[in-house]
């Protein structure tokens, strides 16, 4: 597993009870190397610990559109097998 270090002034900062703000900065994360199309569906819900349907209504409430390539349908195929 990665790690990514942030300064503690930094995470301090965050205007987040301090439980939330390690998911919160996953999904921020997730959320915005999918939009770059830096990460697949697939590899960012799983970033951001959420359930595929979880996700699709996080990137729904952003208005960040779906990118759907072959890659996503391998996925989405595996995941139905």
């Amino acid at each position: 597993m990665a790690t990514i270090e942030i300064d503690d002034d930094v995470y301090e900062a965050l205007q987040l009870p301090e439980g939330e703000r390690s998911s919160a900065m996953k999904q921020e994360l997730a959320v915005s190397l999918y939009a770059r199309d830096v990460l697949s569906f697939g590899k960012a819900r799983a970033l951001a610990e959420l359930s595929k349907r979880e996700f699709h209504e996080l990137l729904g409430e952003r208005e960040i559109t779906r990118h759907y390539g072959k890659q996503e349908l391998e996925e989405d195929l595996d995941y139905a097998e």
